[in-house]
């Protein structure tokens, strides 16, 4: 029955009392994007703003895709109102906190709506534009516009919204938007900004729209940082809609730790008093240095764990930080040889890798490792091989630090395939199959180098030669890494013999 769906009507009399304040708030966010993540993280900050007094307007959320449509619905008819669960470890003890969200002053489906999306440009209070699309929906696909049909990607709805804003209010300087993309892609405010440039060109709009756009209008480069992890099990729904008395399908649940580094100025805060708010949002000169740590420390430690991980037949990241052997040598790889070999303070990063640590170990999070796994020939050329080619560049290194020598070869020995039924398969030490999901020219590639090794064929007669050829594969590494480090087979090489052994040494 819909009495018992969570909305406005079914709020206790002192909730009602803020989200009425809530809906008479000037619309000054707009939202594209319906999912968890955007309602887990940016929406709660608003909450919290609001909460504190900071922040008197409201969001407007529509959906970046067609395919979107139940979900906006869902939202809608719920009056966007929603519950959060924020859970798991603060200063090591476990914590559970629940939030009804009432942030959002309308919600509805701009491609059933596109006049009333396209209405939006000429509300003179709308200042922001948020947005979580994906990577995929942060790019530029050419589309033709024709007059009074939506336009079906994210940048091509900013860019006929500015344009509507452009001639509603004539180019005034006062009226461009702040724009804050969270898809996690480096330079995503300058990603956004030049798929619009490129719009602009395709329809052929006026060259003084053009210059608005970038004189007028902020894109801002933007890293976030949570892990939402949407609506829980059923079961623990259930328990919770019991003790509520209420059913709530939008109920989306996150970890209390949040970062948002946003490349702007600081007093942007007067308009967005999220860091205002005492929210983890930080806005910076230059995002680097935060892309960077997140990247190495946080994603690298994920690589290096799903594969070694894997190997030893672990599923998760917790049961892996947990685990004596793994978490301790995740651990110093982290403090003793990749902090070290970034170029930021050392005291700094060794605090960030204590908060990823902590969050590792988050019970309520179930992070699989096979998830991680996917796509770990890219993955580790970005997370683990700037460390990796740090130290062979450094002529006081005669080889690889050991974690980070463990590895390069765990990813190689991850990568002992052969082609079966399902597709690339791999084996555990203890012989458990897995399925690999990477490039298939790289799989194929690797896996006849094992082929060969096995049949004693072109020469791959040893385990320090089929290394050797995997080192050479300029695709997988950038470089040909046996040719600039000559040492570094025979290395890995005897870690993996340790491991197994390998008959024809």
């Amino acid at each position: 029955m819909k009495s018992n769906i969570l909305d406005s009507a079914s709020l206790t009399t002192e909730k009602k009392r803020v989200y009425n304040q809530m809906i008479q708030s000037t619309i000054k966010v707009l939202q594209i994007g319906e999912g968890n993540f955007l309602r887990g993280f940016f929406d709660w900050m608003i909450y919290e703003s609001r909460k504190q007094g900071l922040y008197d307007g409201s969001v407007v959320v529509v959906q970046p895709r067609p395919s979107g449509k139940a979900k906006i619905e869902a939202l809608a008819s719920q009056d966007g109102v929603y519950t959060l669960v924020t859970r798991g470890l603060e200063n090591n003890v476990p914590i559970e906190r629940m939030d009804q969200i009432t942030v959002f002053g309308t919600v509805f489906d701009p491609y059933e709506h596109w006049n009333e999306f396209l209405a939006l440009a000429e509300l003179p209070e709308l200042r922001i534009v948020v947005s979580n699309t994906t990577e995929a929906g942060l790019s530029y696909h050419p589309e033709q516009w024709k007059e009074g049909e939506p336009i079906n990607s994210y940048p091509g709805k900013l860019t006929m919204l500015l344009y509507h804003r452009y001639k509603a209010f004539q180019g005034d300087p006062e009226r461009g938007f702040i724009c804050l993309p969270c898809e996690l892609l480096e330079r995503n405010g300058d990603t956004l900004r030049d798929c619009i440039l490129r719009y602009c060109e395709d329809w052929e709009l006026p060259a003084d729209f053009r210059n608005w756009v970038v004189t007028h209008n902020l894109f801002l480069n933007s890293l976030v940082d949570r892990i939402v992890t949407g609506y829980p099990k059923q079961d623990q729904a259930e328990a919770w809609f019991n003790e509520w008395g209420y059913r709530d399908p939008m109920l989306t649940t996150a970890e209390p730790y949040h970062l948002w580094a946003i490349e702007g100025d600081p007093s942007l805060d007067q308009e967005l008093p999220l860091a205002s708010a005492g929210l983890n949002v930080l806005w910076v000169e230059d995002l680097k240095p935060y892309q960077v740590r997140k990247v190495s420390i946080l994603n690298g430690a994920h690589t290096f764990m799903a594969l070694y991980g894997t190997l030893h037949g672990i599923k998760e990241v917790r049961l892996a930080m947990e685990d004596s052997h793994i978490g301790d040598l995740i651990k110093r790889t982290i403090q003793n040889e990749i902090i070290p070999s970034l170029p930021y303070n050392s005291v700094e990063l060794q605090q960030y890798a204590v908060q990823v640590y902590q969050r590792f170990l988050n019970p309520f999070i179930q992070h699989r490792l096979s998830d991680i796994a996917m796509n770990s020939l890219s993955k580790f050329k970005t997370r683990l091989l700037p460390a990796i080619q740090y130290y062979l560049a450094d002529e006081q290194f005669t080889e690889l630090p050991k974690g980070l020598a463990t590895a390069s070869a765990a990813l190689i020995r991850y990568y002992q395939i052969s082609k079966g039924e399902a597709g690339y398969e791999g084996k555990s030490f203890d012989g458990e199959s897995y399925i690999l999901h990477d490039d298939p020219i790289l799989l194929e590639q690797i896996a006849n180098i094992w082929e060969n090794y096995y049949s004693g064929e072109n020469g791959s007669s040893s385990i320090n030669q089929v290394v050797s050829q995997i080192l050479q594969i300029e695709a997988i590494w950038g470089v040909n890494m046996h040719v600039s480090n000559a040492n570094l087979a025979t290395q890995l090489s005897a870690i993996l013999i340790q491991w197994e052994g390998y008959g024809n040494e």
